[in-house]
């Protein structure tokens, strides 16, 4: 069964290698993207004369540092919506500052991922193993 999935990500190359992560370990999805956190929101909500995003997406893949609208301003807004709030997020970031991952996991993310996304390597291969996990449930 194919998993929808939202990368919420400002760099096109990031966005090309997680797709191709997805595809080495085979796991069906469906991507839908977001250039910032304002993208995606309107995706989420439809608001902006964007159409809905239905059904809503299982897992959310979460840059921090985007134009106009943040990873963290994204994640405040989404956990404060009733209807979003459950949707499990993992942060993909550059970032690794103790303040960035802290703001993360105050607003309740399921794991915090050093790019690139990788599902064989790097410091934060339980995050990725644990979304992965998520993905193929």
């Amino acid at each position: 069964m194919s998993r929808s999935v939202l990368l919420v990500e400002d760099d096109v190359f990031d966005t090309m290698t997680a797709e191709k992560s997805f595809a080495k370990f085979s796991v069906p999805h469906q991507l839908h993207t977001a250039f910032n956190g304002e993208e995606a929101l309107d995706l989420l909500l439809g608001r902006n004369g964007t159409e809905a995003l239905r059904p809503l997406p299982e897992v959310i893949l979460l840059d921090l540092n985007m134009p106009r609208m943040n990873g963290i301003e994204f994640l405040t807004e989404l956990r404060g919506n009733a209807e979003l709030h459950h949707i499990p997020v993992f942060i993909t970031t550059t970032s690794a500052m103790d303040v960035d991952r802290a703001d993360a996991e105050r607003l309740g993310v399921s794991g915090y991922i050093l790019k690139p996304l990788d599902f064989e390597t790097g410091g934060d291969l339980a995050d990725s193993l644990s979304l992965l996990e998520q993905l193929l449930k």
